[in-house]
């Protein structure tokens, strides 16, 4: 892809961007919320499970997170001695955003006796605070893990909360935090688009309002509904999640048909701004520079790790 303009040449993002993973033995994960010619030069492509995963087992000397902050954050955790690199430092999150630590510890305060199940979409500083983490494809697997009578704080996510809550049976408190994409989503919207298409199937991300999930036929992480659409013997899919997945579905499921579900106004909302500062260009200079690099205090690593290896090994035995 040639996008930019040195000294009168084209620069071929594409080609230099393969060269200098060659040089830094550099590997590229990205998520799948990513624009589609970054998702295709990545190594890599998955939810936030399998993204940690792989950058837990990576034996990369640098590791270049297409994603968001908390994202690259968690792959410095795990990764202390590895180069850890966003194309745009300003990539965030809204769900990690509105769980400022200082606030959730006085939460946690607030209830003593609960242990805490913090969902990965948080910052290093509250996974530091947390007794386990946990994603959206094993929320629920998490939280069964600890006894009935046990109290369990779960944040921030309040829709991915309650959809746990439903699933287990467990009462939990709920931190009031929402992703700003899945919020968005209109049910007038998604109704009328199901009458106008009846044999498609509605799949949802549990990160969505309790009123759009009820009218879903299955309700999964990114991963999860991307294997949904593959094995699936419909032909149709309403995907209500940010529209980034529907590149790599349309790859591993070619000749089905997608619909983006609508927002409540007449914008793009579902698309994630914060995943699309990320460029081909960002990550080609991310790589030539090593630059912007992600660090994490260590002792807010070393503490942030323990409950992210007890989500990777489900573990909660010191929890």
């Amino acid at each position: 892809m040639l996008i930019q303009i040195t000294d009168g040449a084209p620069v071929d993002h594409v080609d230099a961007i393969a060269r200098l993973k060659r040089e830094r033995n550099a590997i590229i994960l990205a998520h799948y919320y990513q624009e589609p010619e970054i998702q295709d030069v990545a190594d890599y492509v998955g939810d936030s499970l399998g993204l940690s995963q792989q950058a837990a087992a990576t034996d990369a000397d640098v590791i270049v997170f297409a994603g968001v902050h908390f994202m690259a954050e968690t792959a410095k955790i795990v990764n202390p001695d590895k180069i850890v690199v966003l194309p745009d430092l300003e990539a965030g999150c809204s769900l990690a955003d509105a769980c400022p630590a200082d606030a959730f510890q006085a939460f946690i305060d607030a209830h003593p006796g609960h242990k805490v199940v913090s969902y990965i979409n948080c910052s290093a500083a509250v996974k530091a605070i947390s007794d386990v983490i946990c994603t959206s494809s094993n929320a629920a697997d998490v939280v069964r893990l600890f006894p009935a009578d046990q109290p369990i704080i779960f944040a921030p996510d309040r829709n991915l909360g309650a959809y746990v809550q439903q699933e287990t049976g467990r009462d939990l408190v709920l931190w009031q935090g929402t992703c700003q994409v899945h919020e968005v989503f209109s049910e007038k919207k998604l109704v009328e688009l199901k009458i106008r298409h009846p044999d498609a199937a509605i799949i949802a991300h549990p990160e969505c309002e309790p009123q759009v999930l009820r009218h879903a036929d299955h309700i999964g992480s990114t991963a999860a509904l991307l294997r949904y659409v593959q094995q699936s013997e419909r032909q149709t899919f309403i995907v209500v999640t940010e529209s980034g997945i529907l590149h790599q579905m349309a790859k591993d499921a070619p000749g089905k048909t997608l619909i983006p579900a609508p927002p409540e106004g007449n914008c793009a909302c579902n698309e994630c701004p914060h995943m699309r500062r990320n460029t081909l260009e960002k990550l080609h200079h991310a790589l030539r520079d090593l630059t912007p690099r992600i660090e994490v205090p260590e002792a807010v690593r070393q503490a942030a790790l323990k409950p992210l290896q007890r989500m990777l090994a489900r573990d909660l035995s010191a929890a």
